[in-house]
């Protein structure tokens, strides 16, 4: 590959490098696995990127080849991984008490988020990443309609679980 090429990928890695680290946060739950699988989608990425043609933003075709290494993988390892928990992390600074409401609905959703289907959860992060039906249905491979569809499914689905 020459330099031009090899350029532009590691640019373009590096403006867009939070789309890779925010899908392993969705199929991973704990630094060594991010780190593997950023590694994993970034060499998926390198592979990939010569035939990548420029029909469509690097960021979409980014966000296609990281879902699919991601999914490839979570199909293939089946295997849950715990996360480091961020409330142990997390700590206060000021003396007033904290509200947690906001905190806790969060942390649900994304857990309620988490055991979707691994097509289901990349539908929901492309939405939550205010992506329109058109690119998450270039991104994932389906219909825009199949799209609107399989999102308005998933609302319900996590009404019902967030709000038994």
């Amino acid at each position: 590959m020459n330099k031009e090429l090899e350029h532009s990928f590691v640019t373009q890695l590096q403006e867009n490098q939070n789309i890779v680290h925010k899908i392993c946060r969705l199929y991973t739950n704990d630094s060594d696995s991010h780190n593997d699988l950023f590694q994993e989608i970034t060499i998926q990425l390198w592979k990939a990127f010569p035939k990548f043609r420029g029909d469509s933003k690097f960021s979409t075709w980014m966000y296609r080849v990281a879902l699919n290494t991601a999914i490839t993988l979570y199909r293939k390892s089946k295997r849950t991984i715990n996360t480091q928990d961020y409330e142990g992390v997390s700590f206060k600074i000021a003396s007033e008490p904290y509200d947690d409401t906001e905190e806790k609905q969060l942390k649900l959703m994304y857990s309620a988020v988490k055991d979707l289907n691994d097509i289901d959860k990349a539908l929901v992060f492309l939405y939550l990443e205010d992506k329109n039906y058109r690119e998450i249905s270039e991104t994932l491979g389906i219909t825009e309609v199949n799209a609107r569809v399989k999102m308005n499914r998933i609302k319900e689905k996590l009404r019902t679980v967030l709000n038994p």
